[in-house]
């Protein structure tokens, strides 16, 4: 067989075997797998949603399962090409998913997911303070576990609303890695720091911080308070005199006097009569009393005396407050022990000057000169910090 008639015989044998293969399925039918995702960087918790809808295979075969399987010990079978999953464990993922048809060849197609831990938050701080002294909260030892660098949003207390958004707990009241706070009341003093790293991966710790009350020795100091005034008030008229004696003091007793000047000649007898009038708004309590004379080689005189105003207290004792401002303030408005605060309110009435009969058109009396005096005993708290 010459070369020629060969070389026709082979060609017409692959002639053949091509058409063959088109009639008979003989001609490859892999798939092609393809994968995306909506996410490449989460953090830990956070979900990704996969989609393998680009893969393909020859007709006509058709795609009928996709296998995945997420690289955390975790893998899922479905019919379509578009699943979501959430990863709790950081680190780089690599994420599979098997594309079969319904002849069960198969392909393959991967893609990296890394997983961004949180940080860590690190805190150092005291286990308690008193009132009004300053505890420091650090939290610089805080850190990225992927060696990052980190960032902090502080929430002082998480009982007050600063920013007025009406969420107590959501302020960035500082951003350092260590505040200093402090308290002027006792209790618990909460607040919040959130750790962010450079991947925006937050961790938010609550911290909790115990003020307790500051201890102070109470003694009572007995003072005596007096004032004086001198005037002169006209018939019909009256003078008024306002004084707080009470302010930062508990009163236990109260003395009063007026005193007429005398009339010396005999034609302006008999003496003048005046009242002496207090009012103590606050306490709601208010006398009255004229003048008089014991006898006649005396001055008119008028007296409002008080004593046993508020119950004397204990003296020496130890007690816990606040502040020592907290406690005098409670020491002063303790029930039972009020009365005569505020302002006293002393009211001077000419009521009558005899005589009256005018003496050629004067009066030869028209009012009288005076002189007021007024003690008062009070208790001052005296308060002094003890302990350490």
């Amino acid at each position: 067989m010459d070369s020629e008639r060969v070389t026709g015989l082979s060609l017409a044998a692959l002639l053949i075997m091509t058409s063959l293969a088109g009639c008979t399925g003989l001609a490859s039918s892999t798939p092609n797998a393809s994968i995306s995702a909506d996410r490449m960087t989460i953090d830990v918790g956070e979900t990704v949603n996969f989609d393998a809808r680009d893969s393909t295979t020859p007709a006509p075969t058709i795609i009928d399962e996709y296998v995945w399987d997420f690289g955390d010990g975790e893998s899922r079978t479905t019919k379509t090409g578009i699943v979501s999953h959430s990863f709790a464990e950081a680190g780089n993922h690599e994420v599979e998913v098997d594309v079969f048809n319904d002849r069960g060849e198969s392909d393959r197609a991967t893609i990296s997911i890394f997983v961004n831990s949180p940080p860590i938050v690190v805190l150092e701080m005291p286990g308690y303070v008193r009132t009004n002294e300053t505890a420091t909260i650090d939290a610089s030892g805080s850190y990225d576990l992927e060696g990052g660098s980190v960032e902090f949003i502080w929430d002082l207390d998480l009982t007050f609303d600063t920013n007025g958004d009406g969420d107590p707990a959501n302020d960035a009241d500082d951003n350092h890695a260590s505040v200093e706070v402090s308290s002027a009341n006792s209790g618990d003093l909460s607040g919040s720091v959130m750790v962010i790293d450079d991947k925006g991966a937050t961790t938010t710790q609550i911290w909790h911080l115990m003020v307790v009350k500051r201890m102070f020795k109470v003694i009572w100091e007995e003072q005596r308070i007096s004032a004086e005034w001198n005037g002169h008030t006209e018939q019909g008229l009256s003078s008024i005199i306002e004084q707080l004696p009470g302010k930062g003091a508990r009163i236990m007793q109260v003395n009063a006097t007026l005193v007429l000047d005398r009339d010396l000649l005999p034609i302006q007898w008999p003496e003048d009569n005046f009242t002496l009038r207090v009012n103590v708004p606050m306490t709601g309590w208010t006398t009255m009393v004229h003048t008089a004379q014991s006898n006649v080689t005396l001055n008119a005189t008028a007296s409002i005396d008080r004593g046993e105003m508020n119950p004397y207290p204990n003296s020496g004792y130890t007690v816990s407050a606040d502040s020592a401002e907290s406690l005098v303030a409670s020491l002063l408005n303790e029930p039972g022990a009020r009365f005569g605060q505020g302002d006293w309110i002393w009211t001077i009435a000419a009521v009558q000057c005899d005589p009256d009969l005018p003496i050629d058109g004067i009066d030869p009396d028209t009012g009288n000169d005076w002189t007021f005096t007024v003690e008062f005993v009070i208790l001052i708290p005296r308060v002094s910090e003890v302990g350490s």
